[in-house]
């Protein structure tokens, strides 16, 4: 217990995995018979495995997890709550991580690794034939992984908080690395020599394919539970996987996905903010005893009865004055039905939508990359998480806060949050780096959404697709903060906050158009300019729930 407890103060941020822990230990004991097996890959090279099986003669379902965090460090004894249930429980190290042989090669290997090992358990006497994957994060991924190889005895996963690609997820964002978080996790992986690699290879179609979910999911033919957080590193990939398994995925998989996404990231919350009633995570405990015994047992326990998708709707939670408004509700699919309603920016700091009418309008700014914007909370993993209040930046000349008059009726949406943004540099590449705020009647600036994007990636990061910004060309780009679902109160208001910086979450862009990661040249000052007339009109845009 010491050990987890450790474990919670890593700086890493994993707190969400062993949170998941500390549940399962909780939980009443059973007497299981475990012991540690070296399974043997496809190469030859063997991974430290233990096994956990249940009293009784068997032969058993099973669950399997893969972590490159050691099947050690207290997921042997978290397995507890899948032998109570009957199931023989399997955890193993990745390749190269604790007793595990073999080259550690993050995520590169999985897919094969997942295959074969799942493949070992099937002819294990101890198995009926029937193998579920269960995790969190990186374990998430891994699980992810071995779906994409089609391991005939692998019939379901419950899969917390994964991404869609560890690489243009986790590792960048509309183009920009990733700092803080990144180079953070690899430090912590013991990997600290890929930081200069990753920093400068977003187009790495090597590591591409080898690690993003994305590009193999219609490979995928099982039925999968996600859940996610809206302030998970991973939120936009848990809605995307489901999305697409769910509406496009190969037989086996379409129409057979689960979604829950509640109010939590990727460890614990900071902020004035508390949302109540909105533990999705420990909830989905019982949502994962009710998917296993439906798929490994085959249990007619109603599950597909209900909506594929349950979602927290967001609203006014502060610690002392909780809204009621706050609260879980379901759909059908994700995103739920909406409208767009765009949210047009004006000078000198409005928000309203009424399209303009003005000829010319504009705001600019100077970006110094010496001086950057303070990070202030958000989707972070080894920074504080969550809806801060986003005052903390303080008033600053390269820092634009656009904003609506009191709310006179509540807005409430659902669904995917952009910004139709037309802007100019002056030189040939800069970041725009974009909020979505909640601004409560006493001022409190609720982060809800943030993302970045580097001007030279707006068409795409692939060779091709990368272009350099003409100096001082007005340029429409679309800006993707991801998804929510958020009720604006009556007397709050809408805000959209942009600047060219939000460090150290994100990388600061020296304006001088060299690649990524070489910086020969010194950091250069922009001025920027966000148009808002009418042949330019920047907008937000919301999918508005009536």
């Amino acid at each position: 217990m010491r050990l987890l407890l450790a474990s919670l103060r890593r700086p890493l941020g994993w707190s969400l995995v062993w949170v998941l822990l500390l549940v399962a230990l909780s939980a009443e004991s059973a007497s299981a018979a475990k012991r540690e097996e070296m399974v043997p890959m496809r190469d030859g090279v063997r991974l430290a495995t233990n096994v956990s099986l249940p009293p009784g003669d068997g032969p058993f379902p099973v669950i399997l997890t893969r972590t490159p965090y050691g099947k050690d460090t207290g997921l042997s004894l978290a397995g507890e709550r899948y032998i109570k249930e009957g199931y023989a429980y399997v955890v193993q190290d990745c390749r190269g991580r604790f007793k595990s042989e073999g080259e550690y090669k993050i995520f590169e290997t999985d897919r094969d690794d997942g295959f074969d090992t799942i493949e070992w358990i099937a002819k294990q006497p101890w198995c009926n034939g029937k193998v579920g994957m269960s995790g969190a994060s990186a374990m998430g991924i891994t699980s992810l992984l071995a779906a994409i190889s089609q391991p005939e005895a692998l019939k379901c996963a419950f899969v917390i908080v994964a991404p869609e690609s560890f690489w243009t997820e986790a590792t960048f964002i509309g183009g920009v690395f990733k700092e803080a978080d990144t180079t953070g996790w690899l430090r912590g992986q013991k990997a600290e020599d890929q930081i200069p690699l990753r920093r400068a290879a977003l187009a790495d179609s090597k590591l591409e394919l080898a690690q993003d979910i994305a590009m193999h999911r219609h490979q995928i033919r099982i039925p999968i539970f996600h859940v996610g957080g809206w302030y998970d590193i991973f939120a936009v990939g848990t809605q995307g996987n489901f999305s697409y398994l769910q509406n496009q995925g190969a037989p086996g998989a379409r129409g057979k996905q689960k979604l829950v996404m509640g109010p939590f990231g990727h460890g614990t919350l900071k902020g004035e903010l508390k949302y109540e009633g909105g533990g999705g995570l420990l909830n989905s405990m019982a949502d994962e005893v009710r998917w296993f015994a439906h798929h490994l047992k085959g249990e007619a326990n109603g599950i597909y009865d209900e909506p594929a998708v349950k979602y927290y709707q967001m609203a006014s939670a502060r610690k002392k004055a909780f809204s009621e408004k706050n609260g879980w509700h379901t759909a059908d699919n994700w995103p739920p039905e909406a409208s767009e309603t765009r949210y047009y920016l004006a000078a000198p700091s409005e928000l309203s939508t009424t399209a303009p009418a003005i000829s010319e309008s504009s705001t600019a700014y100077e970006f110094d990359p010496k001086n950057p914007v303070p990070t202030v909370g958000g989707a972070n993993l080894t920074l504080p998480i969550g809806p801060l209040d986003q005052r903390e930046v303080g008033q600053r000349p390269d820092y634009l806060r656009f904003q609506t008059p009191a709310l006179e009726r509540d807005v409430k949406i659902a669904g995917r949050v952009t910004l139709d943004l037309f802007a100019a540099t002056d030189g040939p590449d800069t970041d725009f780096c974009v909020k979505l705020v909640d601004v409560y009647p006493d001022g409190y600036e609720a982060l809800i959404l943030d993302q970045p994007l580097r001007t030279r990636y707006r068409d795409g990061h692939r060779p091709g697709e990368v272009k350099m910004m003409k100096p001082g060309e007005p340029t429409r780009m679309t800006v993707v903060l991801g998804s929510t679902a958020n009720v604006f109160e009556k007397g709050h208001r809408i805000a959209v906050h942009v600047a060219s910086s939000n460090h150290p979450r994100f990388e600061v862009n020296p304006n001088t158009g060299e690649a990524p990661g070489k910086n020969e040249k010194p950091p250069r000052m922009a001025r920027n300019t966000i148009y808002h007339d009418a042949e330019r009109p920047t907008a937000l845009v919301l999918p508005v729930v009536e």
